[in-house]
């Protein structure tokens, strides 16, 4: 039985460089031909980034990619890997947007050898749901493409089309030894054991291993996770790489022997099949290497590193030198803070403190106590002498007094911004969101929002995690226990408390679970036992608010269901479902 050593590229792009990325996959190409291996795949357009939404309508676009992936193979060869076999994902077009006949702009995956590029395969199954649009963009491919390496014949794949699976059914009918499918695929809570779960089935079902290649890096409000695997025909798990982080995962795996199927007259219609023979002798290893695992995650873990990651690549890949954020001494703001400090180092986290005359004295100790413990920059703005030239021209009160407060808090930060260059962190959860609980051009403005996804319950796990992650390694503990055992408040009027505006929230957010991830009803939740008054009040707290998230700055994705592209539901919307 023939050995194929793969090397699966699981590299980090950025939307748009081409020739970032490009150089990414030549040094992935170097370190593969340095260690022998007889494939190297890249991930779900690896040469443009994922997603690339609209530029995909952009002509000029897609002729760069196009243009790129033949300078790819000329350079490949070049740098003295030009015998190596390179699968490298693109964005291509046969045809233009909306042409018929089957034709138009395509997700594809090129085989590129000695500086030619051998095939083009398009993506067969196009995702749309959640927070893909792949219909909009692309026209799927019916031609599956195989190609003979070392006397194996190798079936190429994309994404989407390991869940929908027919083009893994064609290639069990036209004899693959194995098949490649490259994706970037989003993270979320869970997402990661129900792939595993996926590709060991495909991997059973079709009699062959299945090497699935995850990109990773943070894009936007995306973040992807990496967990690259290889799962054999009988369900053993080959090899894994990390989550969160770029690597190349170098395997050996034995391949059954192609068979040499007449592929004009297999019986599958959705897709027909095309072999191309590279090499018929088949692949040998003199030394085997061993095969590499990585470490599992646990739930808290998983979640920190994705807001991590997704923070860190936002911040770089935009070009921002430095964070800051109102430190205030509560929860949330500590929990972001933290995650910055961790994202990016301490020297280039800014945080300010911008008591007013309802302050608490241990908030603000609270806050610089943080601040010393993570050796992150820390500063105080009291904000009450502005408050008071606001309030000697316009006499506002109740409410609009606290949210006069917030604002002026949000002028400074903005100012500061603009003065030193900082991106503006906007510390808000997924539960304040939900229920509209900030102030527009206050505490939510920002260019990010890392916990923007994360339910308050989920806020107050993850401090402990941090804390308790510290204490293993020997580290201080950068989250101070008061912020955790002290009631949330927003100190915008005297002994304020959250729990007087809203249920306690562990209710809150089990109702904004069902709601808002999982489109439950009025009926749906009160069944669940929740009281029908707080459902009531909660559901209309949330739809009063979508005006209000429509203004907000974007934050990584850790739920089935985010605020952004998850979710678009009217801002105009009298329904009042039961």
């Amino acid at each position: 039985m023939p050995t194929l050593r793969i090397a699966l590229a699981q590299d980090n792009p950025v939307v748009g460089d081409l020739d970032h990325n490009a150089d990414l996959i030549r040094r992935a190409a170097s370190a593969a031909t340095t260690a022998g291996a007889h494939l190297l795949a890249t991930g779900e357009q690896a040469l443009t980034g994922y997603p690339v939404e609209d530029l995909a309508l952009r002509h000029s676009f897609v002729e760069a990619s196009r243009d790129r992936l033949v300078k790819l193979a000329a350079e490949l060869a070049e740098d003295g890997n030009g015998a190596l076999p390179v699968a490298v994902g693109y964005l291509d077009a046969d045809g233009p947007m909306g042409s018929t006949r089957g034709h138009g702009i395509r997700n594809a995956l090129a085989l590129i050898q000695n500086g030619t590029v051998l095939f083009r395969y398009y993506k067969h199954h196009l995702p749309n749901y959640g927070v893909f649009d792949e219909d909009r963009w692309f026209v799927a491919g019916h031609e599956l493409h195989l190609a003979r390496i070392g006397g194996v014949d190798v079936a190429f794949t994309v994404c989407e089309d390991v869940w929908g699976g027919t083009p893994f059914a064609v290639a069990s009918e036209a004899g693959a030894g194995l098949v490649v499918n490259v994706n970037a695929s989003p993270y979320e809570q869970g997402k990661h054991e129900r792939r595993i779960a996926l590709v060991r089935q495909r991997a059973t079902e079709i009699g062959a291993p299945v090497a699935y290649l995850n990109t990773v890096g943070g894009q936007d409000d995306l973040v992807f996770d990496g967990g690259s695997m290889i799962w054999g025909p009988d369900g053993r798990l080959l090899s894994s790489a990390h989550r969160f982080a770029s690597e190349l995962l170098v395997t050996d795996v034995e391949c059954a022997a192609a068979e040499g199927v007449d592929l004009a007259n297999h019986s599958s219609s959705p897709m027909s099949a095309t072999l191309h023979v590279l090499s018929e002798a088949p692949a040998t290893v003199k030394t085997r290497v061993e095969p590499s695992f990585a470490p599992e995650l646990g739930r808290l873990e998983e979640v920190w590193e994705a807001l991590r990651l997704g923070l860190h690549d936002y911040v770089e890949k935009n070009g921002f030198p430095s964070v800051l954020l109102g430190l205030s001494g509560g929860i949330d703001s500590a929990v972001t803070a933290v995650l910055a400090r961790d994202a990016l180092g301490a020297d280039r986290v800014y945080t300010v403190a911008n008591p007013s005359q309802y302050s608490t004295q241990h908030s603000l100790d609270d806050a610089a106590d943080l601040a010393q413990r993570c050796g992150i920059h820390h500063v105080v703005e009291p904000i009450q002498p502005i408050v008071d030239s606001y309030l000697a021209e316009i006499a506002v009160s109740g409410l609009a007094l606290e949210n006069l407060q917030a604002r002026v808090r949000g002028v400074i930060w903005m100012s500061l911004s603009n003065q030193h260059g900082h991106l503006v962190l906007a510390a808000g959860n997924k539960s304040e969101y939900a229920v509209g609980y900030s102030t527009l051009y206050g505490d939510s403005c920002g260019g990010f929002a890392p916990i923007k996804d994360v339910l308050k319950t989920l806020v107050y796990e993850l401090a402990n995690w941090r804390n308790e992650r510290a204490r293993s390694l020997g580290e201080t503990e950068p989250i101070p226990e008061n912020i955790i055992l002290k009631p949330p408040s927003a100190e915008l009027r005297p002994d304020q408390l959250d729990s007087d505006s809203l249920p306690d929230y562990a209710v809150l957010d089990g109702i904004l679970v069902g709601y808002v991830d999982g489109d439950a009803g009025r009926e749906d939740l009160v069944e669940q036992g929740y009281p029908a008054d707080v459902v009531d009040r909660v559901a209309g707290l949330v739809d009063r608010a979508e005006y209000k998230r429509r203004q907000s700055a974007p934050g990584t994705k850790i739920t089935v269901k985010s605020f952004g592209r998850d979710r678009r539901l009217p801002i105009t919307n009298r329904f009042r479902g039961k």
